[in-house]
């Protein structure tokens, strides 16, 4: 992968796109803090539970609301491969602004996103079967 510069002179204008990424998700956590997840209907309901079965970002709200309350217990409880994969979602967003800020662009390496894309979709396809299956129970929110 190599670095290049982006033409755009204007510091703003290259921090725009990851400064309203991270900012709305900051606004989305804090929406989640303060209107509890763990309520039924507090933020609607979830059409695959209501069809009878747990899809892999089924409790991803209840999860992030316990990680506001500094319960990572919980958060786990609630979704463990979300909270498996939060550490990697932060690095890979801070990683954008910081290249951003500096003003480089790193070239896509198509065979890294083609795998990590894969592994992604397999790993949550097998969590979802595995937290609907009676052996799976303890990773159903």
């Amino acid at each position: 992968m190599t670095d290049t510069q982006i033409p755009t002179h204007n510091r703003w204008a290259r921090v725009r796109a990851p400064v309203l990424t991270i900012g709305g998700l900051g606004a989305a956590t804090v929406a989640l803090h303060f209107r509890d997840p763990h309520m039924s209907g507090s933020w609607g309901y979830c059409p695959t539970a209501a069809l009878g079965f747990w899809c892999p970002g089924c409790g991803g709200l209840r999860a992030v609301n316990d990680l506001t309350n500094g319960d990572v217990a919980a958060a786990a409880s609630s979704n463990l491969l979300f909270i498996a994969v939060l550490p990697v979602v932060v690095v890979l967003l801070g990683r954008w602004l910081v290249d951003r800020w500096r003003g480089a662009q790193r070239e896509p390496n198509a065979r890294l996103i083609t795998s990590a894309t894969v592994t992604l979709c397999a790993l949550a396809l097998v969590f979802a079967v595995v937290r609907n299956l009676p052996v799976g129970t303890w990773l159903a929110p």
